[in-house]
């Protein structure tokens, strides 16, 4: 298990991708948070096991019907300190 933090480029603001992926990931009992950032991107961080990261991914690229993802970045937390109980879109 490990703590990841994904960058999310494309369509992706003002098209219900947060609520979306946050209503996906709740289902799949993932923890962390999804935000808005101001260069139009979204930020997704994770707890992910290295078996489900696959799964993850997939769920950020389906998005919502009317986002469009064009990359994902994403790079492991070394020193992750997050409180969460489930999965939560941050404003």
């Amino acid at each position: 298990m490990e703590w990841y933090r994904f960058i999310i480029f494309g369509r992706v603001q003002g098209v219900y991708y947060r609520k979306s992926v946050s209503q996906a990931m709740m289902k799949k009992q993932f923890k962390g948070y999804i935000q808005n950032l101001s260069d139009g991107t979204v930020e997704v961080v994770a707890e992910v096991f290295d078996d489900e990261l696959d799964t993850f991914i997939q769920i950020l690229k389906e998005g919502s019907p009317l986002s469009n993802v064009d990359d994902i970045q994403y790079t492991i937390i070394n020193d992750a300190q997050f409180e969460t109980d489930g999965f939560e879109i941050r404003y």
